[in-house]
């Protein structure tokens, strides 16, 4: 039955071969180019061609043109085929079209293929049903990843009118920078999510050639936590001069990364049990402290009251202006009326008259002074919270 398979897939691969060299060049297809994609992911599964794994990446590097004929190459191949082997190889290649970081990639958008409900047609659906979910979890990743890509780079489009933003909104525009960060975040933190859902889910589907896709999964791990890391260090940082809004965001990124950590911690465990050669050596994950988390609660409440108590001091400010009515009699002259306004006023209340009544005599400056400027009890920033140095959680160390 295996030489029966083996023999079959050298068939269809050399059938593959023949037909795309019947093919024209035209500005999306390469002959040569689907020759080499067909041998990188032919049918054998105990082997890869890494020649021509390493010969497609060359054309990639040459030229960032060659990517519609790689992608076409990659879709016309996933779309016919029926096999898992087929399919792993062609989701590792297209792995690594990712991994080479060329800014044409960002404008792929939604794979243009669809694994999403693989099956492999030449197995026993029952012995083969772990197989065809790594094949289905590999493939969701990959097209929510490019997916991200392509909605960063549209939201940069959209957002480079704020490189006109003068002095006046820098503030504004801080605090929207955190916030963008923060919701970059929480994507890394789903794509992490959507990783870890990435394993052989039977003793099955333990086989060579998902191992060897296990290895690219757990380098994409390393990336995609060390970035999340690095993100939550950096927010930290400046967390202090944020608002209730960006803290409770950073707090529930905080607690996310606590529960994932505990999950990496158990898939680093499964990947080495199985055999996955990156996993042998893979950091130790550290976990946040509860302190750290209850801290970041704290300032959390510590910005919200301060906003608070801004709030109603800002409306105790307002100047206080004594009018001395006209020519009334003395009696009403007493009668002194209060009236808020928004001009800061000062006040000459030492005169007096020689008929022993007091009367208050206004000077307006012509430049309205602010009394608070100097020597105020009231904050500059309504957004800063004092406290002590905050030393950053390890979130991962590497051994």
């Amino acid at each position: 039955m295996r030489l029966w398979k083996k023999a079959s897939g050298l068939i269809k691969d050399r059938n593959s071969l023949w037909l795309a060299s019947l093919s024209r060049r035209t500005a999306f297809r390469n002959p040569e180019m689907e020759a080499a994609v067909i041998k990188a992911t032919s049918h054998d599964e105990f082997s890869i061609d890494m020649k021509n794994v390493d010969r497609v990446y060359k054309w990639l590097r040459l030229s960032p043109s060659h990517l519609k004929s790689l992608i076409w190459a990659i879709s016309l191949r996933m779309e016919k085929t029926k096999s898992w082997v087929v399919a792993i190889k062609g989701l590792m290649l297209m792995h690594g079209v990712y991994s080479s970081k060329l800014p044409a990639i960002q404008r792929i958008g939604r794979l243009p293929f669809d694994l999403s409900n693989f099956k492999d047609g030449h197995s026993n659906p029952s012995k083969m049903w772990g197989i065809n979910a790594f094949v289905r979890a590999y493939f969701t990743y990959l097209d929510q990843k490019s997916s991200l890509l392509f909605m960063n780079l549209q939201e940069r489009k959209n957002l480079q009118n704020l490189d006109n933003i003068n002095n006046k909104n820098l503030v504004v525009e801080g605090r929207y920078s955190m916030i963008q960060d923060l919701v970059m975040l929480q994507k890394l933190q789903f794509l992490l999510d959507m990783l870890l859902e990435i394993r052989p889910l039977c003793h099955t589907a333990i086989v060579p050639l998902v191992l060897e896709a296990m290895d690219c999964v757990m380098i994409e791990v390393f990336d995609v936590y060390s970035r999340i890391c690095n993100g939550i260090a950096r927010t930290l940082l400046r967390i202090y001069s944020a608002g209730k809004v960006e803290a409770s965001m950073a707090l529930r990124i905080v607690q996310k990364a606590t529960i994932q950590g505990e999950e990496l911690s158990l898939y680093f465990e499964l990947c080495r049990s199985i055999g996955v050669k990156n996993a042998a050596e893979c950091p130790r994950v550290e976990q946040i402290p509860d302190e750290d988390i209850k801290e970041l609660e704290e300032i959390i409440n510590g910005v919200s009251e301060k906003a608070s108590q801004m709030h109603e001091l800002v409306h105790e400010t307002k100047a206080i202006v004594v009018h001395e009515t006209g020519n009334q009699n003395l009696e009403e002259q007493n009668k002194l009326r209060t009236v808020i306004t928004d001009r800061w006023e000062t006040f000459d209340e030492d005169l007096k008259q020689n008929d022993g009544t007091s009367h208050a005599i206004v000077k307006v400056t012509p430049t309205p002074i602010n009394p608070f400027e100097t020597n105020s009890l009231i904050p500059t920033s309504t957004i800063n919270v004092p406290g002590k140095p905050q030393e950053l959680p390890d979130l991962i160390s590497f051994l």
